[in-house]
């Protein structure tokens, strides 16, 4: 048997279809939510039959990720359960019963009653449900719920086949109506019913993020169905919310996301909706440089490097500052295709770093990702070159080491809020996503140094903080017997102050002091 636990790309389950290794797998997940979702489907199989529905013994089943990433031996700390057979009136009462205080209502269309365990171990509780489409886009449905449906029929409306697995949590068994153990075992990206797959367009973006995170090949015809769907323009209905959703799961949960890219790419969703990302395919790179070829599998590497850097427990970061590695890996090099040009039989792309300001806020444009996401992407691709360019000069002796760490001081302050780590990080992936045979097992020099400096000089929280305030100010004017009032002058000489530190002429605040008697004595006599 095969198995590996991961929250990415996955092995398949050689014997997934013996009923033993199926409980085995279901049985070994987190106690406290299999204590849960037991304790429940419990109560509701031993629950008389409900009046509206006589002929049908109430059951409580876990479906859907739950199964899935149970029986590819990973862990989920969530699980949706259907339960059969019961009024939604009377499963919110017994819920209420069960579980007092722990219940939440959630979703507009359909009524989804959320059972919290405890912080980051929850469960999901509904009845079987069909759709109706009704308009265009991902909300276009009338949802009706219906306790009396079949498990064939309530699993038939979900979008691929090894979500459509159903489980009794009491006994371990499997429902399987449309292969997908087979798929499970195969590591196969199937539609679950054709006809009602394209009734969704944000199932093409789930696929996309499915095959990312779990290193799954699509089904020709699932591949040919979401093409027509995305030809038919009909990805163009759904709201950025959603789609950024979707990105957000590919980008941080994936090992490799250059797979996600990679079958976007495929299914013509780039070209149709990120002309900046398509432009990077027919951009070249000098290979003296870039030895892999042209930009964009440059940066499908650097992205795969960025999630590695990123997902390393031992750097610390955390969900908003990873995302924002994923994002600027992804945007550092979209500056290319506007500068690179053949000059003297070699490739360049002067000025890349700075003209990648506009195409990343047109990527950002058609999503939700927010405003720290966006200005960390900005400040990658304008700034992903300073640490080893700032590295290099210090090194061939053309900056002093008290240079050097004032430059990497104001390269900081240029980029706040966002962390210098972060730009690290993402200067890292650029360096290592190359086909050079030691990329990714060499020292990052450059990075160790900026590193040490940032650490040492605290620059996470100093970097923005200037050496004296307007208060220093004002009292220094009163010893002077020169006083100043509140105003315009006061920031003119905190400017001042600021910025002949940015030029190394003062460091500390006791100079920043000293300074003042010159300062106070120009701009009172101004």
């Amino acid at each position: 048997m095969k198995q590996k636990e991961s929250h990415g790309d996955v092995e398949g389950v050689d014997d997934v279809f013996n009923p033993e290794t199926q409980k085995r797998l279901l049985f070994s997940q987190e106690p406290k939510l299999l204590e849960a979702v037991s304790y429940f489907a419990t109560k509701i199989r031993s629950m008389p039959h409900d009046p509206k529905y006589p002929d049908i013994q109430p059951q409580a089943l876990i479906v859907g990720g739950f199964v899935r990433d149970a029986l590819w031996g990973l862990h989920p700390k969530d699980a949706d359960m259907e339960v059969y057979g019961v009024s939604p009136e009377r499963l919110h009462e017994m819920l209420e019963q069960l579980f007092p205080g722990q219940v939440n209502v959630v979703g507009k269309a359909f009524e989804v009653l959320k059972v919290t365990v405890e912080e980051g171990i929850e469960f999901d509780v509904s009845i079987p449900r069909r759709e109706s489409k009704t308009g265009k886009g991902h909300k276009g449905f009338q949802i009706e719920g219906d306790p009396s449906m079949s498990i064939e029929e309530a699993a038939r409306r979900r979008d691929f086949s090894f979500n459509s697995l159903a489980a009794d949590i009491l006994t371990g068994t499997v429902y399987d109506r449309f292969g997908g153990l087979e798929d499970l075992k195969n590591k196969t990206l199937r539609a679950t019913d054709s006809e009602r797959f394209v009734d969704d367009p944000l199932r093409v973006y789930r696929a996309v993020q499915f095959a990312s995170r779990y290193g799954l090949t699509v089904e020709p015809k699932t591949f040919e169905l979401m093409k027509g769907m995305i030809e038919k323009g009909e990805l163009e209905h759904l709201p950025s919310e959603r789609i950024t959703e979707e990105w957000e799961k590919m980008l941080l949960r994936s090992f490799r996301p250059s797979v996600g890219l990679e079958i976007a790419k495929s299914l013509g969703i780039i070209e149709r909706y990120y002309p900046e990302l398509h432009a990077l395919i027919d951009t070249p790179q000098e290979p003296d440089w870039h030895p892999e070829g042209n930009v964009w599998i440059h940066t499908k590497m650097v992205l795969d490097v960025a999630a590695s850097i990123a997902n390393d427990p031992a750097r610390g970061f955390n969900k908003e500052q990873k995302l924002e590695i994923l994002l600027g890996a992804l945007c550092h090099d979209l500056g290319k295709p506007d500068t690179t040009e053949v000059k003297d039989g070699r490739i360049k792309s002067h000025s890349h770093d700075s003209a990648g300001e506009v195409p990343t806020r047109k990527f950002f444009s058609r999503h939700s990702f927010g405003a720290h996401a966006l200005h960390a992407s900005v400040m990658s691709a304008i700034e992903h070159l300073q640490p080893n360019t700032l590295y290099r000069e210090f090194e061939k002796g053309r900056m002093t080491e008290k240079q050097y760490r004032n430059a990497i001081r104001r390269l900081a302050k240029r980029i706040a809020p966002m962390s210098p780590q972060v730009l690290i990080a993402v200067s890292e992936a650029d360096n290592r996503g190359r086909a050079f045979p030691d990329a990714l097992t060499r020292e990052y020099v450059a990075g160790k140094k900026f590193i040490e400096v940032v650490m040492s000089d605290k620059l996470e929280e100093t970097a923005t903080t200037p050496l004296i305030k307007g208060r220093d100010v004002l009292d220094h004017s009163q010893t002077l017997g020169k006083p100043l009032k509140p105003g315009p002058i006061i920031g003119k000489i905190l400017h001042a102050i600021e910025a002949m530190r940015d030029e190394g002429v003062i460091e500390t605040r006791e100079q920043a002091l000293a300074s003042l008697d010159t300062l106070i004595d120009q701009h009172s006599n101004g």
